[in-house]
């Protein structure tokens, strides 16, 4: 047992003593919309004793590069109008960031040790579109509404339906693009989103719901129907009572009255 754990510990330690040796630094993922500004910092309070900081592109070539002694900052000509670089906390700022600059960014110190401080992987993309909700079918009736709908994106899709005042949540996911379906008793919800934006589109359900509700609603008057009829020699009135949705009826179905004479 003793001796598992000094192998594992002395694999340990040399393990720190190559990571320390080559400079090697685990990345850090960052996601920036195009057209924007990120800040790149160098994730510690003190760096250690150096003679040249600079930071470095994809290509391996030096963005700007900052001199010890003589406290001047020298960027690369293809960069000089798109960085700006703080000689106190060494953060590096690239503005108007385009696809073509996604990559790896890295700050490395030379002198008496040579080292990577920080790497990042910097993933340009754009913003997301807005989704579109349709609504496919609703029914409803006096205690219960249904409504049956789609939440679509350009690559994602998601088909739902609103019932008894609550929808299933439900979520799709295309690498970095994310789609979900959501609803309260006042609204179904279709966000879309990316690591840099989101958008959204919604349906207010009570609305519709009330809507489809006065659409099917009737309402039941007595219109009264005039006659006249002639018994022996006595004229009567008749009364007939009609049910029917309350409109206001046409001159054409106007109820008529009909006198009966002797013939």
């Amino acid at each position: 047992m003793f001796a598992t754990m000094a192998v594992d510990h002395l694999f340990a330690s040399c393990i720190l003593f190559l990571i320390s040796k080559t400079g090697f630094s685990a990345e850090i993922s960052v996601f920036v919309q195009t057209g924007s500004s990120v800040q790149l910092d160098i994730q510690t309070q003190q760096l250690p004793e150096f003679d040249l900081f600079s930071w470095m592109d994809n290509k391996s070539e030096s963005i700007v590069r900052y001199n010890s002694d003589s406290k001047r900052v020298t960027p690369h000509n293809s960069y000089k109008d798109r960085v700006d670089f703080n000689d106190k906390t060494f953060s590096l700022t690239l503005k108007n960031i385009q696809k073509t600059d996604s990559g790896l960014y890295r700050a490395r110190i030379s002198g008496l040790i040579n080292k990577y401080c920080v790497t990042y992987r910097v993933s340009v993309i754009d913003a997301v579109e807005a989704p579109v909700l349709t609504v496919n079918s609703n029914w409803s009736s006096s205690d219960s509404c249904t409504v049956s709908f789609t939440c679509r994106s350009h690559e994602l899709m998601i088909n739902s339906s609103y019932q008894n005042n609550r929808c299933s949540k439900e979520e799709v996911t295309s690498q970095i693009n994310t789609l979900i379906l959501d609803c309260s008793e006042e609204s179904i919800i279709c966000n879309h989103s990316n690591p840099v934006s989101w958008k959204q589109d919604r349906i207010n359900i009570t609305q519709l719901c009330e809507d489809v509700k006065q659409a099917d609603d009737t309402d039941y008057d007595d219109v009264e129907t005039l006659t006249q009829k002639m018994t022996g020699d006595t004229w009567t009135t008749v009364t007939y009572c009609t049910v029917g949705r309350n409109q206001t009826p046409s001159p054409a179905n106007k109820p008529a009255v009909a006198l009966y004479g002797p013939t």
